[in-house]
């Protein structure tokens, strides 16, 4: 699997999510190849702040490898990860992590923080940023100016 077919099934499992109503990000966790862990945002339907698809990604990929160190895991996701999420890949060990658009408001492996690089904590790991960053970049756009222009912005 190369990495613009994982990005790209990142992007589908984000369009999916926001045929939902939910904030459009998509990830997925691939292991030697093949996808291992899939996620797409559900905090609207799971009621749930930290249904983030990284999380669900990375959760779904350590069931299937039936471990919660994930070396050996590179996450691909749509919009570059939060501090919860980027935490969560520290914890979890992954080897890599490659995301589609920066967040300038919460991103937080480059643009606010980047706690991949931290020499403080315990595990760091490399990031390439803005593979297929246009196309994720204009649905999340999409999103937002059809939930402005709908009056409903409860999403963000």
């Amino acid at each position: 699997m190369t990495h613009e077919e994982a990005m790209q099934e990142a992007l589908a499992l984000a369009r999916g999510a926001a045929e939902r109503g939910e904030v459009p990000v998509g990830a997925v966790a691939v292991f030697e190849g093949r996808v291992v862990g899939r996620g797409a945002n559900a905090r609207e339907a799971a009621h749930d702040p930290t249904a983030h698809a990284e999380l669900l990604a990375i959760q779904d990929a350590a069931r299937a490898l039936g471990r919660w160190r994930l070396t050996g895991v590179t996450v691909y996701v749509t919009l570059e990860p939060c501090a919860m999420c980027a935490g969560a890949m520290v914890l979890a060990r992954i080897d890599r992590l490659v995301y589609a658009a920066s967040d300038p408001k919460a991103g937080a492996v480059g643009s606010l923080v980047d706690l991949s690089t931290d020499p403080r904590l315990n595990h760091r790991f490399p990031v390439d940023k803005g593979l297929l960053a246009e196309e994720a970049g204009d649905l999340l756009r999409a999103f937002f100016r059809a939930r402005r222009s709908n009056g409903n912005g409860q999403t963000a």
